[in-house]
């Protein structure tokens, strides 16, 4: 079982996925077109693995690790059958630097060279996790292909074992840590319905459920290249073609903004379009998560975006039906469920074995049919995830991005990060943000009222909710990905973002009290100004601020004379 084999004269690349007395059933991640009954099937002896070594940054895979441009010169632009070609670069030479020496004990993780991957990442080769014992050969430091030998090491049953650049793993097994940590940082994205509302954390999981059209792809390029990670890993598993092709045009023009870099300097892309084989589709987020947990290993912070989760589990679905297993639920198999939490599990913040300390966030898309929330694919991720960021196709129509639904989304990392936003950003901030929420929620309940009745029946302090909940919705959770100042926001400013917005809801629920009119409040043009401060106030001139606190205290001391 799980054996990669050869299959046909083509050598087609395939997998046992059954076994029983008479047969064996082999899933082919290749077309199968033209294969006859009688070719022969060749054994490898192993599980379906990745190659792990320097070489893999800045490329681009198909989801059982071919890499799409080598496959290109040799097959045009479609991809060939049979073509068993080597994930990473064989002719390319690596600066490697040997940081052990002969006589040195090593064990499963510990790092034996080292070589610059990219301008931005460097890259550690670590002894792999089963194997350890003494170093009896050490390659002076130079200039190496992948495959070439840098080390020996003497293993406990005194076999001399050969250490070069790369090593393989099974994608299907999780690679082991020392420990897991507890969660207690944010994954800082820069979004601020993500960072301020509905946070996730570094070692975290979240799913972006949205029907055709929301901004899930959107929203994943967003994060892709403005979230804190060192290292990000995009599977476009079971994507249209063309969308697809956009997202490879785009990351490979996009600067990384914390360097000035590529961002594909530190980007590991996996393409899996919708008319690829179907089996491959499901391999792919295997793959996708193998690679990312390698880094992880070295000490990186990984993102992983997966987009999407559905066309996944619809692989899932084919496969079984040609199993022939019963079918449960629309279809799926009875087994979705685990498989998806295998998946969403191996994230977490870890202590790795060789003591460094990584992590891996799992972003995944889910794209029920017909936005229908209650589907299996959404109903069982939201069992496994802990932050959930309900698109709405009514906000993304509106131009409302991103097109986060406030009501229906959810996360329940905040206790687990009250801590770093506290002692980093503000004592106040955790308060500011549950402000923030229950305006939004109390202007929701109020609009059930609106729609019945009309506005003009509510008296004036449930009127300035409404309005000052406008000032949040269109000056604080709208952001425009194309404006050099709201594209990226940092904490600080979103937290002083939101003082200001409850600074003018006490100041106005004030005045109201006293028998200041809502309409009087409105032509100070307060609201439109805070509406705009997000574009008027540069990111790095935070003192501005002040000025509109003293601005908001003038206009009020005004209205009261």
């Amino acid at each position: 079982m799980l054996e990669m084999v050869y299959v046909g004269n083509k050598r087609l690349i395939g997998e046992v996925i059954g076994v029983n007395d008479g047969f064996t059933t082999i899933q082919v991640y290749e077309g199968t077109t033209g294969l006859k009954p009688g070719e022969p099937v060749y054994p490898t002896g192993d599980p379906l693995s990745v190659t792990l070594g320097p070489g893999i940054l800045s490329n681009i895979y198909d989801g059982i690790q071919r890499p799409l441009k080598s496959m290109e010169k040799l097959t045009g632009a479609f991809i060939g059958e049979g073509f068993n070609i080597s994930a990473l670069d064989e002719e390319r030479l690596f600066d490697v630097t040997v940081c052990v020496k002969p006589g040195d004990k090593l064990k499963g993780g510990d790092v034996y060279a080292t070589c610059p991957e990219t301008s931005l990442i460097t890259h550690k080769c670590m002894i792999p996790p089963a194997l350890q014992g003494e170093v009896t050969f050490v390659a002076p430091d130079g200039q190496y292909h992948v495959s070439d030998v840098v080390a020996r090491i003497r293993d406990e049953k005194g076999h001399e074992r050969e250490l070069t650049l790369c090593q393989k793993w099974p994608i299907r097994t999780a690679r082991p840590v020392q420990e897991r940590l507890p969660i207690s940082r944010p994954l800082i994205t820069g979004q601020r319905v993500i960072d301020t509302l509905f946070p996730v954390a570094k070692g975290g999981t979240a799913a972006i459920p949205g029907g055709f059209g929301t901004g899930k792809t959107m929203t994943q390029h967003q994060l892709a290249k403005w979230c804190d990670a060192d290292i990000i890993v995009y599977i476009g598993c079971g994507e249209r073609g063309n969308e697809m092709t956009q997202v490879l045009e785009e990351f490979t023009e996009l600067i990384d903004p914390k360097s000035g870099k590529a961002l594909t300097d530190r980007t590991v892309l996996i393409a899996n379009t919708s008319n690829m084989p179907v089996a491959a589709r499901e391999a792919s987020i295997y793959t996708g998560i193998t690679l990312a947990e390698y880094y992880r290993d070295m000490g990186y912070h990984v993102a992983i975006m997966a987009d999407s989760t559905s066309r996944w589990a619809e692989a899932l679905r084919e496969i079984s039906g040609r199993l022939e297993e019963m079918p449960a639920e629309e279809g799926f198999p009875a087994y979705l469920p685990s498989r998806l939490s295998a998946f969403y599990e191996r994230a977490g913040y870890m202590v790795n074995l060789n003591g460094t300390n990584g992590s891996i966030t799992i972003i995944g898309a889910v794209s029920p049919q017909g936005s229908d929330f209650s589907e299996p694919v959404t109903q069982n991720t939201k069992r496994f995830v802990r932050c959930f960021w309900a698109l709405d196709k009514s906000l993304a129509y509106a131009r409302h991005y991103p097109a986060i639904n406030w009501t229906s989304s959810y996360s329940e990392y905040l206790d687990d990060l009250g801590g770093y936003y506290r002692e980093n950003i503000s004592p106040e901030f955790m308060k500011a943000r549950q402000g923030i929420s229950n305006l939004l929620m109390e202007e929701s309940n109020l609009m059930e009222i609106v729609k019945l009745i009309g506005a003009d029946v509510l008296p004036d302090d449930q009127k300035l909710v409404i309005e000052i909940a406008r000032v949040i919705r269109v000056g604080f959770l709208q952001q425009n990905a194309y404006h050099a100042d709201d594209t990226y926001v940092s904490l600080e400013k979103q937290y002083k973002m939101m003082e200001l917005i409850l600074l003018l809801y006490k100041k106005s629920k004030a005045a109201i009290s006293v028998g200041i009119t809502l309409s009087s409040i409105m032509q100070t043009g307060l609201f439109e100004l805070l509406i705009k401060m997000k574009y008027d106030i540069p990111n790095d001139k935070l003192e501005m601020f002040d000025a509109y606190k003293e601005q908001i205290s003038d206009k009020f001391v005004a209205l009261s004379e």
